[in-house]
């Protein structure tokens, strides 16, 4: 009976069943996030999304980027035509726009076209596929749409944070921030000073975050079409899973970030008006006893842990064994926006260390899945959340300690991180496959180099030498 069941667990109507559920309870959030925003007056993320059919879309590099995900099911032929329809469709929108004389407001003229590509897709798995291939193109289309509704649901957690919590604990971060030298308020004067062409490009990666993700998610999945399957473990869950869980810790720690709580920089949110002081980039808050503060109701609380860090961070591990040229690409996109969300103050530095032990927590609990849990994946895990709560405590309960303190807080919080980091090179190095060792040939013992020389001329010597001779 036991080993029935396991059969049960480990095969295929097991996963199927997985597969269902999460599907259901996807499409419940959903439409839980939909609830929420109407209460507020704002349209959710499943009436965004398909707003985006017909009108302007919000990011068309996004939807171009969920469409290239799709397309990692397709054959070379039919990417090249699903592309070439997707540019005449946005080409087809813009004209009837420009005849109209609708303009694209703050979304981009772009991205309908992908958008059509992916649902056309599913229409054709639907229709004209059966088998395996159906479920295959049907991955694909999720993958694409999971990215794309990944940006909407951030956008209504980020809007129910601002309506839900009206009081911040900047103070408490900025207050333990001391513990590693109030580095927004360095980096800040950097970025500063480098003028607008430093800022200009650091806000474009900051921006392109996920498209960044997608050129790196593509190289993982470039033999998906040849295969036909998915590999087990790739960077797009870790992408969505950072975004399904971080908001999360935005409802319990709700902080808004440095520019908003101690500066005028608040980016027409109206935050200027609610800061505290202004102090950022120039000032550093002084060291006093925190307590929360009230903030407005429109800017998020989307700092601890930083999502943009987490991200980054998640590019970074996967292009690990990627060719050079994406290795530093991954390299240079982790570095630039740690760059970006401290030196346009949207971030402390306590966040991005939380981000960092977020996601090698995250990614270690989702290959610890793929591969079957066990005693040392347990223990990972286990190891990030406890560092991951320990600094989310100490932030909210010690900051005064912390802050007076900063030589020995300072390096306990980059000791904690580095050991989340140390935990998990170790552990996954023991989990790839051992490579095969190639048997030793048993090689013939050496002779003296006479001996040898004697066995290869001797016989033609004596054959020789017994020979008559031709000479005259």
């Amino acid at each position: 009976m036991p080993s029935r069941v396991f059969s049960r667990i480990n095969g295929r109507p097991s996963r199927a069943r997985l597969w269902a559920v999460a599907g259901v309870a996807a499409f419940g959030f959903l439409v839980a996030l939909e609830i929420a925003a109407r209460r507020y007056g704002l349209p959710g993320p499943i009436t965004n999304q398909a707003k985006e059919v017909i009108y302007a879309p919000a990011s068309g590099p996004l939807l171009y980027a969920g469409m290239a995900l799709t397309m990692v099911v397709l054959t070379w032929r039919q990417r090249f035509v699903a592309a070439g329809a997707a540019v005449g469709i946005d080409i087809a929108f813009a004209l009837v726009r420009w005849a109209a004389g609708a303009g694209t407001a703050d979304g981009h003229s772009f991205g309908n076209g992908a958008l059509w590509v992916v649902l056309g897709c599913a229409v054709v798995a639907v229709t004209r596929r059966t088998g395996q291939d159906r479920v295959l193109m049907l991955k694909g289309v999720g993958l694409g749409l999971l990215l794309v509704a990944g940006r909407k649901t951030g956008d209504t957690w980020l809007l129910i944070t601002s309506k839900t919590r009206p009081a911040v604990l900047d103070p408490y971060v900025a207050t333990a921030d001391h513990a590693l030298g109030n580095p927004s308020w360095l980096a800040g004067r950097i970025v500063e000073a480098a003028g607008p062409a430093g800022a200009h490009v650091l806000d474009w990666v900051y921006a392109q975050l996920a498209v960044a993700a997608v050129v790196a998610a593509l190289y993982q999945l470039r033999n998906v079409a040849a295969e036909r399957r998915f590999p087990g473990h790739h960077l797009v869950r870790t992408f969505l899973v950072i975004g399904l869980l971080g908001p999360g810790i935005y409802m319990i720690f709700p902080v808004v970030g440095p520019v908003f709580a101690y500066g005028t920089g608040a980016f027409g949110t109206g935050g200027a008006h609610w800061a505290i002081a202004d102090l950022w980039p120039h000032t550093p808050p002084p060291a006093g006893p925190p307590h929360p503060v009230t903030y407005d109701e429109i800017t998020p609380r989307n700092c601890m842990p930083s999502l943009h860090t987490a991200w980054a961070t998640a590019i970074f591990i996967h292009t690990r064994r990627s060719p050079r040229l994406l290795r530093c690409a991954g390299t240079f996109w982790l570095i630039a926006t740690l760059g970006a969300t401290l030196g346009f103050g949207y971030h402390y530095g306590i966040d991005l260390v939380t981000g960092v032990v977020f996601t090698f927590t995250i990614e270690a609990a989702l290959r610890s899945f793929d591969r079957g849990w066990d005693r040392s994946g347990v223990r990972l895990v286990a190891h990030g959340a406890a560092v991951f709560a320990a600094i989310l405590v100490s932030t909210r309960c010690l900051p005064m300690e912390m802050a007076e303190h900063p030589w020995v807080s300072g390096p306990l919080l980059l000791l904690a991180m580095a050991s989340v980091v140390l935990a998990y090179v170790r552990t996954t190095r023991g989990w790839e496959p051992k490579a095969a060792v190639p048997a030793q040939r048993t090689e013939p013992p050496l002779e003296p180099a006479g001996s040898a020389v004697y066995q290869a001329v001797g016989p033609a010597l004596s054959e020789g030498a017994g020979a008559p001779s031709t000479k005259t």
